[in-house]
């Protein structure tokens, strides 16, 4: 390594980045702590931790809780199993279901608007508040909320980009789960806010450490939470509230997931306070989707502004298509068809994974499995790739990007339920060995 005379990071942190290319530190090895990693090189107890956070930038390094800081593995180019085609793989990293015979129900409902007269309709811009007709559908099923209250984009992610710009100022603190979803960090960086990582436990957000933060907002999951799975039971909802109503501050609840559970929103125990987000890209397809925003009168306004400065509203087309197969009852077989699909998918995977500690909820489409030792993380993500499977490690869900725990969130919906069982049964496989006994079988 680098001298102990060198006093910029930056140069001691090419001096260990050097070492990870050469070899000199080998994937997986653990780094020293940075107080003896100081006491080593003659530098600041601070500086070191400056070359540490420089060499997590760079993906050099990893930091788990608890565990250390390690040379993180690269994760390989994937060699598709059992001869496959070349490129092909398992796709456990992203949630988007699709079920026996949906095209056909979703062309069905399109039906009527292939007429001249309502294609034209439908290729009209539209306002950020749609259709009264749009609103009303939308309301029923954001849970009757007022269809007033009920906004356009063109996804989810433009519905939750347009509550952070209108609930938290340019520079300011967003209150987040401490494993959220990873999204949610790129959006409040484009806007230069600060996310504050707030604790959670199996019920989800606890109210003491909101009670605690000093945030302008909060941005929370309250059915299913990606990617822990956990549900907020009443009693939680009512306490988060409480100190929701005591310290004014508004809050962003996600609902993306819970159209596959019926529990109550959060925003019924504080409307006041509470934009609600989601979209329909699960319930029908990633390429068939719109976003929703249901906001108190009080956010309507900001909301819409933002909704039209960031270009977000939604498509004619899109808003028309959503109408139908919502008012004539798609949406709802579709919603139908994929709860019980994922029920089925975590059986599945409660069979295949059994004997290690995952926690999931039965209704839903992911799960979050604490590996066992001695794996970290991004070796068992490179290790599954090596397999044709991509999973995804646990620091994509964490704000601070260097401490993440050793997990993996694996999502069930994407592959056929033979492919996902196969694949569930590799990981076990590679679970129960090592980081040493990973090439593909």
């Amino acid at each position: 390594m680098v001298g102990s005379n060198a006093e910029d990071y930056r140069v001691i942190a090419e001096g260990v980045a050097a070492d990870i290319a050469a070899g000199r530190l080998r994937v997986g090895e653990r780094l020293p702590p940075q107080r003896r990693f100081a006491r080593d090189h003659g530098i600041a107890t601070s500086t070191a931790s400056r070359v540490y956070t420089e060499l997590t930038r760079r993906g050099l390094v990893v930091g788990e809780v608890g565990r250390g800081t390690f040379v993180r593995a690269a994760v390989p180019p994937v060699d598709p199993p059992g001869g496959e085609p070349a490129g092909a793989r398992v796709d456990l990293e992203l949630n988007f279901p699709s079920l026996p015979g949906q095209s056909e129900l979703l062309t069905r409902g399109l039906s009527g608007a292939l007429r001249p007269d309502a294609f034209d309709a439908a290729s009209a811009p539209v306002p950020v508040g749609g259709t009264a007709e749009a609103r009303r559908v939308a309301a029923g099923l954001l849970g009757d909320v007022d269809p007033d209250g009920v906004l356009f984009t063109g996804n989810g992610r433009q519905a939750i980009a347009a509550a952070i710009a209108a609930l938290v100022p340019t520079g300011g603190r967003l209150g987040v789960e401490a494993l959220t979803y990873p999204v949610v960090r790129g959006l409040a960086g484009n806007r230069g806010v600060t996310l504050v990582p707030l604790d959670v436990d199996e019920d989800g957000m606890r109210p003491d450490a909101l009670e605690q933060a000093a945030v302008d907002a909060v941005y929370v999951q309250p059915a299913l939470q990606n990617p822990l799975g956990s549900t907020m039971p009443a009693e939680r909802k009512e306490e988060f509230a409480e100190v929701v109503r005591d310290r004014g501050v508004p809050v962003i609840e996600d609902r993306v997931n819970a159209f596959l559970c019926d529990e109550p929103q959060l925003a019924d125990h504080i409307p006041e306070c509470t934009v609600v987000v989601d979209s329909l890209s699960k319930r029908i397809a990633p390429g068939l989707t719109l976003g929703l925003v249901a906001a108190p009168a009080s956010r309507r306004d900001g909301v819409a502004r933002a909704l039209r400065s960031g270009g977000w509203a939604a498509t004619g087309f899109a808003l028309d298509a959503a109408t139908r197969w919502i008012g004539d009852g798609t949406v709802a077989e579709l919603v139908r068809g994929k709860r019980a699909d994922a029920a089925r998918r975590q059986e599945l995977m409660r069979s295949r994974l059994d004997g290690f500690a995952i926690r999931a909820d039965p209704r839903a489409y992911h799960c979050w499995w604490e590996l066992p030792v001695p794996w970290r993380a991004d070796t068992f993500v490179a290790a599954a790739a090596r397999h044709g499977i991509a999973i995804s490690p646990a620091a994509s869900f964490t704000i601070d990007e260097g401490h993440a725990p050793s997990a993996v969130r694996l999502a069930l919906a994407a592959p056929a339920e033979s492919v996902l069982a196969a694949s569930l049964d590799v990981l076990a496989r590679l679970a129960r060995g090592g980081p040493d006994d990973t090439g593909p079988n």
